[in-house]
């Protein structure tokens, strides 16, 4: 039976997507077959991490959200240029980059419904295993029905105070939809932190399991976005942990 896991964060810089982009490859080398949709459609991003281009974008989830084309002609088997040991597949689900279509959904909208549907569409017509959905961050309608047809939730937050307050409410919303598995993944962490004090606090505010304690990394701020941190990186640390996290998230 196929699953659908969110990536959310209350706010933008938490590491949403890397962290979506990192548990995708590690499930797709697993040998399952994993879709990446970015609904981040005000800010899109994770493309990058994939070396998906713009020039290959014939279609994108906007052109499925005004009627222009379905669903899984917006999908790009991205697998191939990843490189790494991946016995499975990704499909790439970007949304899109040109400034006047960003305007046009900040002007206009879209049918949140519509997403809805497509969500189900795809799994059915790629064959899915899981389909990973990154969030826009914060709170919208369109995050509220991602969170709500989830089987797991990751929240991503950072041992920031700016975050402990919107992350109480991305918990407790989560909650109130009644999702199946929700976990916590604490990024971004300072070296110099407790990090089993850290976990033990956001597990006792939150009342949550946090899933890793992430630290913050040298090589994944050099790397920076040009690539898949766990497919350059495969015996690193922080590559076990993203491992801890996609264990959880599909348990």
């Amino acid at each position: 039976m196929s699953k659908i896991i969110s990536i959310h964060s209350f706010r933008g810089g938490t590491g949403k997507s890397n962290t979506t982009a990192n548990i995708s490859a590690i499930l797709a080398s697993q040998g399952l077959r994993v879709g990446v949709i970015d609904t981040d459609i005000q800010s899109p991003g994770i493309h990058v991490l994939f070396g998906f281009s713009e020039d290959e974008m014939k279609y994108s989830l906007n052109d499925y959200l005004w009627g222009k084309c379905n669903i899984e002609d917006a999908a790009y088997e991205v697998t191939r240029s990843l490189g790494g040991n991946i016995s499975g597949s990704i499909y790439l689900i970007p949304s899109s980059i040109k400034a006047g279509e960003i305007a046009r959904v900040l002007r206009e909208g879209y049918d949140v419904g519509l997403l809805n549907d497509g969500f189900h569409e795809l799994v059915e017509a790629l064959d899915l295993d899981v389909l990973m959905i990154d969030t826009h961050p914060g709170l919208n309608e369109e995050t509220l029905l991602s969170v709500a047809i989830s089987d797991a939730l990751a929240v991503i937050m950072r041992p920031d105070q700016q975050d402990y307050q919107g992350t109480s409410v991305t918990v407790e919303v989560a909650r109130k939809l009644n999702v199946p598995r929700l976990v916590i993944v604490v990024n971004k962490t300072p070296l110099v932190y407790d990090f089993e004090q850290v976990r033990s606090q956001v597990e006792q505010l939150y009342s949550a399991e946090v899933a890793a304690v992430m630290p913050h990394s040298d090589e994944m701020m050099a790397l920076a976005s040009a690539g898949v941190f766990v497919l350059r990186y495969p015996d690193h640390e922080m590559t076990r942990l993203y491992r801890q996290i996609a264990q959880k998230l599909m348990s």
